[in-house]
Formats: structure tokens, C-alpha cells, sequence
């Protein structure tokens, strides 16, 4: 299963530990954050506890209103077992009680500078992109004209050579050999290498090169939504491959579909510029601009014509 834990958390975000110390191998299995409002107020009959606890400055303030006895009580109810964190904003202090009973229930108490809802929504933001459900794809996925590009096809048919001629002309390599995919929202999938990957490719002959080193830092990325998914097999004599580009073609990624092209491979094509190529085209046609229509009514009104004509004669 996907998880993050509390350390992760605090490293990122450069969290102040308090109390808890023991528990800070907790896992964030749930992107959701809760404002534990009612659950001070002693209500804690639907408390999501394994979801991080937030703790803003209305709660903080009401929590400084209690008194000890009941303060204790609640604080030990809200540090259950299941808590991966409790987090207090905007500086304040954390309540003895709350550091006693973190203690004793092992859940990390973290302070942070930042306001509440700012720190919510970049926290949010942080664990979605960490717990989207994910797949790792063979591939090469490469940023051209800003399209994300995810190119596939059986291995040795040319994948990595042609990202290295699309990288000389200017693109960007995001991901070569394996792209880990995730769908961080919904028909939103996100791009990006394994760490041991990241900005090498792999070219038969010559071995694994590092882009960065040799082109330079506008030549890689890392991370981009795949939007495109180019398929490039060898060419088959007896297959009936699409010359007009009416018929969209998708493939099902996790949950997302995405336009698929395929290209056939063959001595003295150029492929890098046929993706180049496919990838403006995938962008005017997201302008409205769809020449393959285009020509179809163009078709049909010179057939109407020549039949109007027939039918006159």
C-alpha cells in the first residue's frame, strides 16, 4: 500500500517536533486532514483519527479555555492510536496536556509557522500527490511544445533513440526506460522517473548517458502530465494504419484515458519530427483546430457538388 509517515512530513515541510518522538514512523494513509473543533468540545463519537490532526488558532484558543482535568481527558482521547500526527499552527504553544498525553500514546506533536489554512492546502496538496494511485510504465515520456509525451512500444524499436534526437532539438526528457505514473486528480496523471533514473538515458551501443550533464538543465524535467501516448511498432505490411486521423484512438491508464497514437517504424522515417509534429497537432486540435475534419467537409462538399451536377445532366 502507498504511504507516507510522519517523518516524511516533518522533513518536507521543516516541522518542529515536540512530543511524540517514538511515533514519527507513523503512516498517512489518508489525504484528508482533520479540525479536531468538536473533538475538544467533547464529541468524539465520529472522530477520524487516522487522519492528521490539525489544530488552528480557534481551536488552540478554545483548548486554552478548558480546564485541566477536562483538557487532559480530551487530549488523551484525540491521541489515539490510530493519529499518525498532530500539528499546531501558526507558532502557538503546544498544551502540556497535549505533550503528556502524546507522550504516552507515542503521536508525534509537530509545530509549524505557517497559517492554518495555508499549511492545510499545501499539505493536502503533498499528500495527494504522494498517496495517487500509481503504475510504472516501460516507456520514454518527454516534454514536447509542452505536451506531455509518453512514448511506448516493444524493446530495441527505437524509444530512447528518438527521445535523444527530440532532447537535441530542444525538448525535455522528464523519464527513460520506466516512468512511474500517478493520477493525482481525477484524468490528471503526473509523470515522473524512479530516483536511480532520474535524467539518464539508456542508448543501445553507447550505454547509459546522463542528459543534464551533456545538454544542460533546460533539457530534463521532472515531472510532467502525460497528455499524448505515442506507440511506435515496427511496420507491418498487411496492417491498415490510420491516414486520416478521424478516429481517436484511447488508452486506460488507472482510471484516465488518453489520446494513443501509433506510429509504424520503418528505415527513412523520421520519427522525432512525426512526434513533434503529432504533438502540435494534439494541441490545435484542443484549440478547436481539427484539419482531419476539416478535410472530411471539404470531401463532402465536392461530393454534394458532383452529385448535384449528376443529377442535372
Amino acid at each position: 500500500m502507498i504511504s507516507v509517515t510522519t517523518k516524511d512530513v516533518i522533513e518536507k515541510f521543516n516541522l518542529t517536533l515536540v512530543s511524540g518522538n517514538e511515533g514519527i514512523g507513523r503512516y498517512i494513509r489518508t489525504s484528508d486532514i482533520s479540525r479536531p473543533g468538536l473533538e475538544m468540545a467533547g464529541y468524539f463519537t465520529h472522530y477520524p483519527a487516522n487522519r492528521v490532526q490539525l489544530i488552528g488558532k480557534t481551536e488552540h484558543s478554545f483548548l486554552e479555555m478548558l480546564p485541566s482535568n477536562i483538557k487532559k481527558e480530551r487530549m488523551l482521547r484525540l491521541c489515539s492510536h490510530e493519529t499518525p500526527a498532530i500539528i499546531i499552527s501558526r507558532g502557538n504553544e503546544a498544551p502540556e496536556e497535549l505533550i503528556q498525553a502524546s507522550n504516552e500514546n507515542n503521536v508525534p506533536v509537530l509545530l509549524t509557522t505557517m497559517k492554518t489554512t495555508r499549511f492545510s492546502s499545501r499539505l493536502t496538496n503533498y499528500l495527494e500527490s504522494k498517496l495517487a494511485p500509481y503504475v510504472a510504465m516501460h516507456g520514454v515520456l518527454v516534454d514536447v511544445y509542452g505536451i506531455g509525451v509518453l512514448i511506448i512500444g516493444k524493446s530495441g524499436v527505437g524509444k530512447s533513440e528518438t527521445a535523444l534526437e527530440l532532447i537535441k532539438k530542444g525538448h525535455r526528457l522528464v523519464a527513460d526506460d520506466c516512468v512511474e505514473i500517478r493520477q493525482e486528480a481525477e484524468d490528471l496523471l503526473m509523470g515522473t522517473p524512479p530516483p536511480l533514473l532520474e535524467h539518464l538515458l539508456e542508448i543501445r551501443g553507447i550505454g547509459i548517458i546522463d542528459i543534464m550533464t551533456l545538454f544542460g538543465a533546460s533539457a530534463v524535467r521532472s515531472q510532467k502530465r502525460i497528455t499524448l501516448i505515442v506507440e511506435l511498432e515496427n511496420w507491418d505490411p498487411e496492417k491498415v494504419y490510420d491516414r486520416l486521423g478521424l478516429d481517436e484512438e484511447k488508452m486506460k491508464i488507472i482510471d484516465t484515458e488518453i489520446t494513443k497514437l501509433t506510429i509504424p517504424v520503418q528505415p527513412g522515417r523520421n520519427v522525432s519530427v512525426i512526434i513533434e509534429v503529432a504533438a502540435m497537432n494534439y494541441r490545435l486540435k484542443r484549440l478547436g483546430v481539427n484539419a482531419a475534419q476539416e478535410f472530411s467537409r471539404r470531401l463532402e462538399e465536392v461530393i454534394s457538388v458532383q452529385d448535384e451536377l449528376e443529377e442535372d445532366y
